[in-house]
C-alpha cells in the first residue's frame, strides 16, 4: 500500500508530483503509542442505545474527514457519507430498515445465522435510528463521478471503502462517541429516501451519538491477540 492508494501494478511513464512526508510523533514510544490506540479501540462497542445529546456538525464533518484520508485504489476516493441528523428522514430511514429487517429475521436468514445472533440480542426493532442525533449512510462509487480526465474507471472499491469505515468508527471513538455499523440488507431503499444518483451504492449505516445513560452492551469477548496473529509462517 502506497501514500497515493492501494498499488495497482500500473507503471506510470511520468512520475507523479512530489511532497515531503509529514511524519507523526506521537511523543512517546512507539510502543506506548501503539498500546494507547489499542486501549482506545478496545473500548468501542457496537451500542443500540442511544442518547438524543445533541452532536454539532463539526465534529461529524472532522469524523467524515477522518475516515476521507482512508487510502484507496489509485486514489480515487470511491466513497460519499451523508450525514443525516432530520427527524423526518431518520424516520424514514427507520422504516425502511424494519421493513427489511422484518424479512430477514422471518424467512432470509438461516437457522444458524439467526443462533447465531441470539446472543448479542438483536431484533428487527431498530429505535436507535431516530435517537441517535446522527446517522452516517456510506456509499460506494460504481464508477467515478470525477469524470475530468474521461475515466470513469475505479479500483479495489470494497476494499478502499471497508478501509475508509474503519477510519470512521475509530474517529468517531476517538471523540467519544458510540457507533453502531448497521447493514439491512438489502440496502436500496436508502438509495430512494436520500436520492442517490444510480453510481453510488449503500454500503453501510452508522448511527453516531453518545450511549444512552443505561446503555447496556452484550458481554461478549475478542479473540486473544495468539489467535489473530502469525509472525512470518508456521514451521514446517
Amino acid at each position: 500500500m502506497s501514500n497515493n492508494g492501494l498499488e495497482t501494478g500500473q507503471d506510470d511513464q511520468v512520475p507523479p508530483p512530489q511532497q515531503p512526508y509529514q511524519a507523526h510523533d506521537p511523543g512517546c514510544a512507539p510502543e506506548v503509542a501503539a498500546a494507547g490506540f489499542h486501549a482506545l479501540l478496545n473500548r468501542r462497542r457496537s451500542v443500540r442505545h442511544f442518547s438524543d445529546r445533541p452532536v454539532s456538525r463539526e465534529t461529524i464533518d472532522s469524523i467524515i474527514q477522518a475516515a476521507g484520508t482512508a487510502p484507496s485504489g489509485a486514489n480515487k476516493q470511491p466513497w460519499r457519507f451523508v450525514a443525516i441528523d432530520n427527524p423526518q428522514i431518520k424516520r424514514e430511514i427507520r422504516l425502511g430498515a424494519e421493513e427489511e429487517e422484518r424479512a430477514f429475521y422471518e424467512h432470509r436468514a438461516s437457522a444458524r445465522w439467526l443462533a447465531d445472533l441470539r446472543p448479542l440480542g438483536t431484533t428487527a426493532e431498530k429505535p436507535f435510528l431516530e435517537t441517535a442525533p446522527w446517522l452516517i449512510v456510506v456509499f460506494r462509487f460504481v464508477r467515478d463521478d470525477n469524470t475530468e480526465d474521461g475515466s470513469n474507471q475505479l479500483y479495489y472499491v470494497n476494499e478502499s471503502v471497508g478501509i475508509a469505515c474503519g477510519f470512521l468508527l475509530a474517529a468517531a471513538q476517538a471523540a467519544g462517541l458510540a457507533t453502531l455499523t448497521h447493514t439491512p440488507s438489502p440496502m436500496q431503499f436508502l438509495s430512494r429516501i436520500l436520492r442517490r444518483p444510480a453510481n453510488e451504492r449503500p454500503f453501510l449505516l452508522v448511527p453516531v451519538g453518545y450511549p444512552a445513560d443505561d446503555c447496556t452492551v452484550p458481554a461478549i469477548t475478542r479473540k486473544p491477540l495468539d489467535d489473530i496473529r502469525i509472525f512470518n509462517r508456521p514451521q514446517a
